[in-house]
């Protein structure tokens, strides 16, 4: 670790840290599990390189999911000001991890659907914030439809434009989605309080067992994003969508908009990791225009 990072988090928790243990598992920030003079372990992540908003960012996403007490959030403990003078962390509550016990998958599917009904003043976030490195803009609309085209897909078109990563059918399927979107995205629903960011990574199995979630890219959207995030890369059990059904059921149709919810996830792969998610991105347009 970083000396200056260390003595910032040593200055923030106000204590000393005694053993600092790298841990593996994030391909963009360090994370560590951290030993303090009082014999407590915590939670940091550090970047040398990270916009300085970002770790404020999570750390007021991480407080927002907690409000629901719908699933375990580990606890912001202390974060780095949005400052690009200063080292950027956040230090976390540190969660063991476990395995998992009997009616592991229920108890997280409805807890995934307590979540998303204690909803979002809008569809949006008070502030703006990040998925991985990117940015995630997050102004406010008062229809789906509209955020989801404006603040999700075409900014990712654009970047990926930008970077050279679009291909001509790319562009040209997105054109046709869009002029056809209004009727593509679903029966109206009240903005739901999403995770955002939900692949397999991000759930954690914490010392009791229980399930837990990490490292959320947050705002008010269509719950169904949630669940067509879960469905792209696996590692969730049939059970968790069943029990998410029983206890919020899913609007008629909902099979068949996956892949258009997952287009936004398969964009900030295209402009994460390169063209080689062009492929994926096309043929999920394909199934639409």
């Amino acid at each position: 670790m970083d000396r200056a990072v260390r003595e910032a988090i040593e200055q923030a928790l106000g204590e000393r840290v005694e053993q600092v243990t790298p841990l593996g598992g994030g391909d963009i920030n360090e994370a560590y599990a951290l030993r303090l003079e009082t014999g407590r372990t915590v939670f940091a992540k550090a970047n040398r390189r990270a916009n300085a908003k970002m770790f404020p960012a999570e750390a007021r996403g991480l407080s927002w999911l907690a409000e629901a007490r719908a699933l375990r959030i580990p606890k912001v403990l202390a974060v780095s000001r949005d400052s690009p003078d200063e080292p950027a962390f956040i230090v976390l509550e540190y969660l063991p991890s476990g395995r998992p016990v009997p009616g592991f998958d229920e108890r997280l599917g409805r807890g995934l659907a307590a979540l998303h009904q204690h909803g979002a003043e809008t569809f949006g976030l008070d502030h703006d914030n990040f998925i991985g490195r990117l940015p995630q803009r997050n102004s406010a609309s008062a229809r789906w439809v509209d955020f989801y085209r404006q603040h999700r897909l075409q900014p990712q078109l654009d970047l990926a434009v930008s970077k050279g990563l679009a291909s001509a059918k790319m562009r040209k399927s997105f054109a046709r989605l869009f002029a056809r979107l209004e009727d593509g995205v679903g029966p109206d629903e009240p903005p739901a309080r999403l995770h955002g960011d939900l692949w397999g990574g991000n759930l954690h199995v914490d010392e009791s067992g229980a399930p837990a979630l990490i490292d959320p890219a947050v705002y008010g959207g269509h719950r169904e994003m949630d669940l067509a995030m879960m469905r792209l890369f696996g590692g969730f059990a049939p059970r968790v969508f069943e029990a998410y059904d029983e206890a919020y059921p899913l609007a008629p149709g909902h099979q068949d908009r996956v892949a258009l919810y997952q287009l936004y996830p398969l964009m900030v792969h295209v402009n994460h990791f390169g063209g080689s998610y062009v492929a994926s991105v096309e043929r999920a347009l394909a199934r639409y225009v």
